[in-house]
């Protein structure tokens, strides 16, 4: 079958789609990944690649030329991508990893349900303990290769076991201990994409668990922009204190580079006030990472996923 194929490119530089394999999903070229970033900034991808379910994804990455980079994405709500995009194949999974199942005190969902939608589930099946996923912006896919996690819960504390697919198409089955889930961490290998995972919670009462998921959901709404363009948490917390009061505390709260701007309201969230670019908003991560490091001594370490290259990088080789 030949593959489902945008061309957004023009004819007669040679083109990165005709050295891929057929797939069954679709392969669109130069897709502006700035349309489905939450910060709204970010280059094109060279090639995205959207697959029709996890056999195709399997058997597009079994013939995926070596030397093309793969690099994979969820709803963009904790990644910033650079202004001169990001080469080669770009994966984002789509509805058809998106679907959400109950059984007794199991959730089985695929990596591209988004969290909050996980958690409605189960409190529609009276099953407690996911709660806090309400917290956690996103999908799984995401959430479970930063080991994120919300209100005194990580996935790491509620995951039966996830499914992977490797570089070279090879399907895996890891639990939570082969994962190496720490704070905001797993040993997962940077190539391997998951295609879904079965979380663990304990029988609860479905009005107790709505009032939960309402508390978290009222308290990130008050202390959190989350009707501004951000990406999320910006810096995982130092140890023994929080990224917040670092740098609250090295008085960036509202600094700004261009129409990025350190939010108000949560000093730990970066903003897009309009018109920044992505070179602005990781300059201004920066900034805010020296003046950090200068003031207290703390390397505060990126929790924003930055990926792809700055504007005006050359792609032909």
């Amino acid at each position: 079958m030949m593959p489902a194929i945008d061309r957004d490119t023009g004819a007669g530089a040679p083109r990165l789609v005709d050295r891929l394999p057929s797939v069954r999903g679709r392969l669109t070229e130069g897709a502006l990944l700035s349309k489905v970033t939450w910060f709204r900034v970010g280059g094109p991808a060279e090639v995205l690649f959207k697959p029709a379910d996890a056999e195709d994804l399997a058997t597009f990455l079994a013939g995926c030329p070596d030397d093309v980079p793969v690099t994979v994405i969820g709803v963009g709500s904790n990644l910033l991508v650079r202004d001169g995009g990001v080469r080669g194949v770009v994966i984002r999974l789509g509805r058809d990893f998106a679907g959400i199942e109950a059984e007794g005190v199991a959730v089985t969902a695929g990596a591209a349900a988004l969290d909050a939608n996980i958690a409605k589930v189960a409190q529609s099946h009276a099953i407690a303990g996911l709660e806090f996923l309400v917290g956690i912006p996103g999908t799984l896919g995401g959430a479970m290769r930063t080991n994120a996690g919300a209100y005194g819960t990580e996935l790491k504390d509620v995951l039966v076991h996830a499914d992977l697919v490797d570089r070279r198409g090879a399907r895996h089955r890891l639990g939570p201990d082969e994962m190496g889930l720490s704070y905001r961490h797993s040993d997962v290998p940077e190539g391997w994409i998951m295609t879904g995972a079965t979380l663990r919670g304990r029988p609860g009462d479905p009005e107790a668990i709505a009032a939960r998921m309402a508390e978290i959901g009222a308290s990130r709404g008050s202390t959190q922009p989350i009707r501004s363009r951000t990406g999320g948490s910006t810096f995982a917390n130092p140890p023994g204190t929080s990224a917040w009061k670092v740098i609250a505390a090295a008085g960036c709260r509202g600094l700004a580079i261009g129409d990025a701007q350190v939010s108000e309201q949560h000093c730990n969230f970066l903003i897009n006030r309009g018109n920044a670019t992505a070179a602005d908003l990781e300059a201004l991560g920066e900034e805010v990472r020296r003046r950090v490091r200068a003031h207290s001594g703390v390397d505060l370490r990126w929790e924003i996923r930055r990926i792809g290259d700055p504007a005006g990088v050359r792609r032909d080789g």
